[in-house]
């Protein structure tokens, strides 16, 4: 096997100028024209079939080496996020109000990067790869549009791989586990009605607000009471609005919020228990109340043997580093779309550097990582793709 940790460093100056151009230039869900055109150039040049627009924004590279073997299928995001950057880097984005600050920028550098890796040791492959860059994966379906246009057709896709570059965590770690690694997301609105009144005569009223503040304390019994200990689940009420004066009970108050679990079961039990709960404390409180569920996608579920292989990868590659093979977060990701009856690994890339100020959460106006990262990205990705397509 070439020395892809070796290749990944010869090609950092690449992989960082890419990483830099997106970051300044950031376009939010659905809106990656000069991004999703850059990368088709840059696809092009390297001798690739190369599909636009699929799924309105995306690209797809295809590399068909002219010999049977597996299609395995790589995923990069392409979107920003509306975020105004607080960072003070002289690559700072240029569209005020726009930001990546989830990473997505790196993982677009680093795909480009492997796909250079690749094009040139393609005399040792067989197969084909598929790298795929995805639009609006914040929370926007992009995975779903790129399926509904065929993009796990014509080749159906045996392996599917992505990465994520990880700022809670240094560099040199890795988090690469079997099972569920990130949860499946829901968004739920409930409108709680009442009748509004004066403040001064609630008697008179039937207070919506009071009985919203009964159905968020009741819903924090579902994670204690009804999820079991060896389980997980999230219920977060994130949103409250209602009232427009500081003396007149409102109409109605409508609550939003997120629900977060790893496994079917444990999902659909908290959705019956939501809404009993928001059903039945209006009822007693004399209120009306309207529960909607919005199910964005699956959970990210890690095929052990996709997995394992992808583990022994990385500790050939890095012998020092921090293999965590026990790690999972509640955050979510649509990968969990292309990954639906496909054997794949998600795994993460610490990009942390406290020492230099770059560990911002993900999501911040001050989010950056240390670009060393990016070698670690493209080396582990590379050459997880190598070990499918070499052997």
């Amino acid at each position: 096997m070439p020395d892809f940790l070796e290749e990944a460093q010869s090609l950092f100056d690449y992989s960082r100028s890419l990483r830099r151009d997106f970051h300044q230039n950031p376009e939010l869900a659905f809106e990656e024209v000069r991004t999703a055109g850059i990368i088709a150039k840059e696809l092009s040049a390297l001798g690739m079939k190369v599909l636009t627009g699929i799924g309105k924004t995306g690209v797809v590279g295809l590399l068909e080496t002219g010999h049977p073997g597996p299609v395995i299928l790589a995923r990069f995001d392409m979107d920003a996020l509306p975020i105004q950057e607080e960072t003070g880097a002289p690559y700072a984005s240029k569209n005020p109000g726009v930001m990546h600050a989830c990473g997505h920028d790196g993982h677009m550098a680093i795909g480009l990067t492997v796909a250079k890796i690749l094009a040139k040791y393609q005399h040792l492959l067989r197969g084909s790869v598929k790298l795929v860059f995805q639009p609006a994966e914040e929370g926007f379906g992009g995975a779903a549009s790129m399926v509904a246009d065929g993009v796990l057709e014509d080749p159906k896709p045996d392996v599917a791989l992505a990465l994520h570059l990880w700022n809670v965590q240094p560099v040199g770690w890795f988090g690469i586990s079997a099972g569920p690694v990130m949860a499946a997301p829901d968004i739920f609105e409930i409108t709680v009605k009442g009748k509004g009144g004066h403040g001064a005569l609630p008697q008179l009223a039937v207070d919506p607000v009071y009985a919203s503040a009964q159905i968020i304390t009741a819903l924090q019994s579902i994670v204690s009471r009804n999820v079991s200990p060896l389980d997980t689940a999230v219920v977060s009420v994130t949103m409250v609005h209602g009232g427009d004066a500081f003396n007149v009970i409102p109409e109605e108050v409508i609550l939003k919020g997120t629900i977060r679990t790893f496994t079917k079961g444990v999902r659909q039990m908290v959705w019956e228990r939501l809404n009993n709960i928001v059903t039945q404390v209006s009822i007693a409180l004399g209120c009306e109340a309207e529960v909607k569920i919005t199910d964005l996608s699956p959970a990210v579920v890690n095929d052990p043997q996709v997995t394992n292989r992808v583990q022994e990868t990385a500790l050939q590659i890095f012998p020092t580093g921090v293999v965590d093979s026990a790690f999972r977060t509640m955050g979510s990701e649509d990968m969990s779309v292309l990954m639906e009856g496909i054997p794949g690994c998600y795994f993460f890339i610490g990009s942390a550097n406290p020492a230099m100020g770059l560990n911002a959460p993900h999501h911040h106006p001050r989010f950056d990582v240390d670009e060393t990262a990016l070698i670690n990205g493209t080396a582990l990705m590379t050459a997880a793709l190598f070990e499918y397509l070499a052997n």
